[in-house]
Parts: structure tokens; C-alpha cells; sequence
């Protein structure tokens, strides 16, 4: 549902964010650390990715680029959940991580990229994509809002059910602004996308509030497999509604999630 960003260069608020309750969280050495700090930033990294807890991943530097080898080259051989690569725009960046046993949570944030969502999407090694929306506003030279990024969001949630991948969104901007954030996760829902980036822990309740199915939505859904499961394959009638297969996998999904 969550991944939650901390600082490569910040050892002192890694253990804080792992304490937190992001599903995932993933210690950045791309854009929260300047050129000078990489290296020493990423010694850090290392260091504590030795045992860091089992939802810590990172984020590398772009996948092709020499800080991006360096930083591949460091991470080889620890068990990782994820490894984020930045500026992916087709199966090349994926190649450059191949030596990796991590799976792979690439960032789709150009129009080159989108253009390519379904066979980034479509790669073994990948298990997760984030909507990079503040890098792919700027390449389009458009507004960041809801209306103009709404088409890279729906195809970004296509690719991702066509392959079994779960898209996350781009954080919410104002930390300060948790109702909007919650908002902006519902809206989310209703195109497919069922997960999200931080920047802030406070960030993660509004998120998981949202996901969270109401109480109404959760006795629907246990009445359609109910209903489902008492006509033993047959044709299915809840209140007068034909329950057919994809009711029935929406219901099991809302219920996947209480």
C-alpha cells in the first residue's frame, strides 16, 4: 500500500522510518543526496542494509550512469525487497541492474518511459513501478494536477494489471495537508492504482485510511461470495444482481484487504 522515502545521507532517521508503518521503505541515494555526499551516503547505506529490516529497500542512482555502477556494484550480494531505479526508460536500464537478485521497482517519470510502461512492466525481474509525477510533469512541461497526469496514471494501471505489477503514485507534495492526501489516494482507487509513495510517516495513515474498505463495502462483499459459494458454480442472485466472476473477484479483493 505504502513505500515511504528516507534520505540516503540521513543514517540518523533510518531506523525511525523502518519503525514506521509504511509497508515499504526505501532509503533514497538518487535525489535526496547531493553529488558530494554519494559516496560516503552510500557507505552508510551499505552498511546498514546489512540488517536492516526485511521492507527496506533503496534507491539507486540512474541504473546506466556511472554513480548508478558504483551503487549496483556496492548493493551485489545483499538480499534486498526491491531495488528502485530512476530514469528507466526501456529494457536497457533493467539490463544494467541484471546482476542483481533484488526484485525491481523502477521509476516511470519521462515520456519515453510511459511509452514503454507495458514491457517495463512486462520484465521477470519487476515486482513494483512508481509514477515519478514531478519528473514527468517537468518533461511534458505540464501542470502537476490531477487532470493533466490522469492519462499516464490510467496506462500506468493498465500496465500494471496486465502484468500482475502494483503501480505506486507519486508522493503527495504537502506533508502538512494529510486530508488531501487522503483524497487524493480515494481518487487513486477509482483508476486502479491501490498504492502510494511518502515523503513524510504522517503520510502513511491518510494512504492506508483510504485503502482501507468501509464496513459497508466489506458485508457487500462477504454477502457476493457468500451468495457465490452457495451456488456451487451455478448462477448467483444477490438482490436481484447477477453475481458474475469479475463481482466476484472485486469482493474477494475488498476483502483481501480488511
Amino acid at each position: 500500500r505504502s513505500v515511504l522515502f528516507v534520505p540516503g545521507n540521513r543514517a540518523d532517521r533510518f531506523d525511525k522510518a523502518a519503525a514506521s508503518a509504511a509497508d515499504l521503505v526505501c532509503i533514497d541515494l538518487e535525489d535526496a543526496v547531493g553529488p558530494g555526499d554519494k559516496d560516503t551516503a552510500r557507505a552508510a547505506v551499505v552498511d546498514y542494509l546489512q540488517s536492516a529490516a526485511a521492507h527496506v529497500g533503496v534507491r539507486i542512482n540512474p541504473p546506466r550512469s556511472q554513480m548508478g555502477q558504483a551503487d549496483l556494484a556496492a548493493l551485489a550480494g545483499l538480499d534486498l525487497p526491491f531495488v528502485m531505479l530512476p530514469k528507466v526508460e526501456g529494457i536497457e536500464d533493467l539490463e544494467a541492474a541484471s546482476a542483481l537478485a533484488a526484485p525491481l521497482f523502477p521509476l516511470v517519470e519521462t515520456a519515453k518511459a510511459l511509452l514503454q510502461a507495458d514491457t517495463i512492466a512486462a520484465h521477470p525481474s519487476v515486482t513494483y513501478i512508481l509514477f515519478g509525477g514531478v519528473d514527468f510533469s517537468a518533461d511534458l512541461d505540464c501542470e502537476l494536477s490531477w487532470d493533466a497526469l490522469l492519462y499516464a496514471r490510467s496506462h500506468l494501471a493498465t500496465c500494471g494489471a496486465a502484468h500482475g505489477v502494483e503501480v505506486f503514485d507519486v508522493p503527495y507534495l504537502d506533508v502538512r495537508d494529510a486530508d488531501g492526501c487522503e483524497a487524493e489516494m480515494r481518487r487513486l482507487m477509482s483508476i486502479g492504482i491501490h498504492a502510494k509513495s511518502a515523503i513524510h510517516p504522517a503520510q502513511i495513515a491518510p494512504i492506508h485510511n483510504a485503502l482501507a474498505p468501509t464496513q459497508e463495502e466489506i458485508a457487500h462483499a462477504r454477502r457476493v461470495v457468500e451468495a457465490s459459494q452457495a451456488a456451487q458454480g451455478n448462477v448467483a442472485l444477490l438482490d436481484g444482481q447477477l453475481i458474475e466472476a469479475p463481482l466476484l473477484r472485486r469482493a474477494q479483493r475488498i476483502l483481501g484487504r480488511v
